[in-house]
């Protein structure tokens, strides 16, 4: 690269103007990525709790259940191919119109699954409408969160970047807190037959504000400042024709090694936003609402750890924060099932919290871990393959496999083993890979992490 564009994000010597245009992007990219997420996590809860008597009311409890969250994997099947598509062209023609396109595709796939009729109405077409809903879901959330995450690390100071991309990772929680808020006020004040029948597409209507988000996104935010710096050499030959191809040949081990960061993340959260809440209501007969109000509560430790967990890799590095928390989720995994099997609520919410707490330690500093793992001109292809792979293979099929191993055994130590594991393979790839943000780079003020692993 060139010689390197001022940060926008450094505090000191900054323009008040550039400082609030900074401070926008950080609300921008909270807002936006919040939403994308409670699109995405929203279907989940209705998937546990609504799906299988909606689209599936000819089958057993558990025939319906599974179904329900083999139509949710279809949207991890597709993250993969939305994050090779959008690492293509976020690649090559920048960030911010990717990151538009994305949201408008899954403000507008959610709210047309508002609108679906039921399997009642039009039998096996409405299932079918429905993955074909939740696949364009998966391809704009698969798109989205590298595009996020970028310009929200790219437009900061180098000191900072682990705080910043924390902004993309803290919508996570609040996307968990505002859908399950919803569901709740939604079905709370209805009854429940009137709830299955038209209550549950509420939420999934009030996704059309996406689309002020988006308006905004495109109007006042501008593209991040090492992708401009690519644009304006007058070479163009920074900006590569084809970075899928070039990053897998170059950093295919990297790729791997970056999903398996996710695992322990990936497998744990899915069990408590959709798995513990088929299994709570259907096995240990617990009040639907009593549970979402449970994972809403535990999800307000995320706002806190997360933010927390980039700040600090900022300060000690990236690795050392990933490694206790992959460690700290294979470890709590058979304790989380033990409490989790008492059906004492407060027991629970201890069990939920304290895993979000291991998941946060992992999941805040990837954002620019993985990111800088990568030169900026291949950065939006290999980080997004890395993360959406592993949602293909952990996210979207954990709880299904919960589900199943739990009818198939009547316990849940199959699953807690499976959580462990995973944990343990986030802790092997944090230990394979390099640090980003050495001591050498954090002694340095101009030094720009990752910057010694390409050049």
């Amino acid at each position: 690269m060139g010689t390197p564009v001022t940060q926008p994000g450094e505090q000191s010597g900054l323009s008040t103007p550039r400082r609030r245009a900074y401070r926008k992007l950080l609300a921008a990219g909270l807002i936006g990525s919040s939403i994308e997420w409670y699109d995405f996590f929203l279907y989940g809860t209705a998937a546990a709790l609504v799906f299988p008597k909606v689209f599936f009311p000819h089958s057993s409890a558990l025939t319906g259940t599974l179904l329900a969250f083999s139509t949710f994997w279809a949207g991890f099947v597709a993250r993969p191919i939305g994050g090779v598509l959008a690492g293509h062209f976020g690649d090559k023609y920048g960030r911010k119109p990717v990151v538009v396109a994305c949201l408008a595709l899954m403000g507008a796939a959610t709210f047309l699954i508002g609108c679906l009729p039921s399997a009642s109405a039009i039998g096996a077409l409405a299932p079918a409408l429905l993955v074909a809903l939740r696949f364009l879901q998966g391809i704009a959330a698969g798109g989205q969160w590298g595009g996020i995450v970028l310009l929200l690390t790219e437009s900061t100071g180098p000191k900072r970047r682990g705080f910043a991309g924390t902004f993309g990772q803290t919508s996570v929680p609040v996307a968990v807190i505002i859908s399950n808020l919803i569901f709740v006020a939604a079905s709370g004040v209805m009854p429940n037959d009137a709830f299955l029948s038209w209550g549950w597409r509420i939420p999934f209507l009030v996704s059309v504000v996406m689309f002020a988000v988006v308006v905004y996104i495109q109007a006042k935010v501008e593209d991040t400042p090492e992708f401009r710096e690519l644009q304006q050499e007058a070479s163009q030959t920074a900006v590569v024709r084809a970075p899928l191809a070039q990053v897998i040949r170059a950093k295919w081990a990297t790729i791997l090694l970056g999903c398996g960061l996710l695992s322990a993340t990936n497998s744990l959260f899915y069990v408590s936003i959709s798995g513990l809440l088929s299994y709570g209501t259907g096995t240990l007969g617990l009040a639907r609402n009593s549970l979402l109000a449970v994972v809403l509560g535990a999800s307000v430790a995320m706002l806190v750890v997360l933010p927390w967990s980039g700040h600090i890799s900022d300060k000690v590095g990236r690795r050392p924060l990933i490694l206790i928390g992959g460690l700290g989720v294979a470890v709590w995994a058979f304790p989380y099932f033990g409490l989790v099997g008492t059906a004492s609520l407060p027991l629970i919410f201890v069990a939920v919290t304290v895993g979000f707490v291991f998941q946060c330690l992992t999941y805040g500093p990837i954002a620019s871990f993985l990111g800088e793992l990568f030169a900026p001109n291949v950065r939006y292809s290999g980080a997004s393959l890395a993360y959406q792979l592993s949602a293909i293979i952990v996210s979207g099929g954990t709880p299904f496999l919960m589900t199943a191993l739990i009818a198939n055994t009547g316990s849940t130590a199959p699953v807690a083993a499976y959580i462990t594991a995973m944990g343990l393979i986030t802790f092997a790839s944090a230990w394979f890979l390099p640090e980003t943000n050495t001591a050498e780079i954090r002694r340095d003020p101009h030094a720009i992490p990752g910057t010694h692993l390409y050049g």
